[in-house]
């Protein structure tokens, strides 16, 4: 009797954020050397060329009155696309993903009042770690791309989708820092959980389509 391979279990995917966010955590609470060495770096960025005006608008892309409606936008055109299409369960993509954006401010407000990492210079309080802007922009443009790229055919255009993606994240991440509004490690923190809020969507994601297109061939079989 040959064994069957074990199926990849979800939580093996998530170890390398989760690891990543928990030794973040304990250098930035630890004063450890990545802390001091990640202040030295924001500095460093803070006083870069790039003018005021564009660093602020890439912060800004952050923002929850604009990456919101963004991902509202793209969740009730693809949950639209996938009732007009008769797949099965056409509300669960749409709903995950805006479930995931929901859980930003629960996951991402405690961690900041507990951790209670003080701002770069010219910042008041603390409560900077991880950076909720950066979140934010992750879940809502990340889970976006999730929706939409059962949509597309074609590797190339999935690819420059989800290229695009990252590089806005990125973007938005080095205006947080560029503006002096987060430290680096606030940014990669966010990027953490954002990974793991949005392996939750890609599950469903999968799922539903799964569904829908085994469901398909049954509809169109029978006697022409």
């Amino acid at each position: 009797m040959s064994a069957t391979p074990a199926p990849r279990r979800p939580v093996l995917t998530l170890a390398p954020s989760v690891l990543l966010f928990a030794l973040l955590t304990w250098q930035v609470v630890a004063d450890g050397p990545l802390r001091r060495a990640d202040e030295r770096v924001g500095r460093a960025l803070t006083g870069s060329r790039l003018p005021d005006r564009a660093a602020e608008f890439l912060a800004d892309l952050g923002n929850a009155t604009v990456a919101v409606p963004v991902l509202v936008a793209v969740a009730a055109y693809t949950a639209w696309r996938a009732r007009r299409g008769g797949a099965f369960r056409w509300w669960l993509p749409a709903v995950a993903a805006l479930v995931a954006m929901a859980a930003v401010p629960v996951l991402v407000v405690p961690l900041k009042a507990v951790i209670g990492r003080t701002g770069p210079p010219g910042m008041a309080g603390d409560g900077y770690f991880p950076s909720g802007h950066a979140a934010t922009a992750a879940v809502a443009y990340g889970a976006a791309v999730l929706l939409l790229l059962p949509l597309l055919r074609g590797a190339y255009g999935r690819r420059e989708l989800v290229i695009g993606c990252c590089l806005l994240n990125v973007a938005v991440g080095f205006g947080l820092v560029r503006r002096g509004y987060h430290w680096p490690l606030d940014v990669v923190a966010s990027w953490c959980l954002a990974a793991v809020l949005l392996r939750a969507v890609v599950l469903v994601v999968s799922r539903s389509t799964g569904r829908s297109s085994s469901r398909t061939p049954s509809c169109r079989s029978g006697p022409s």
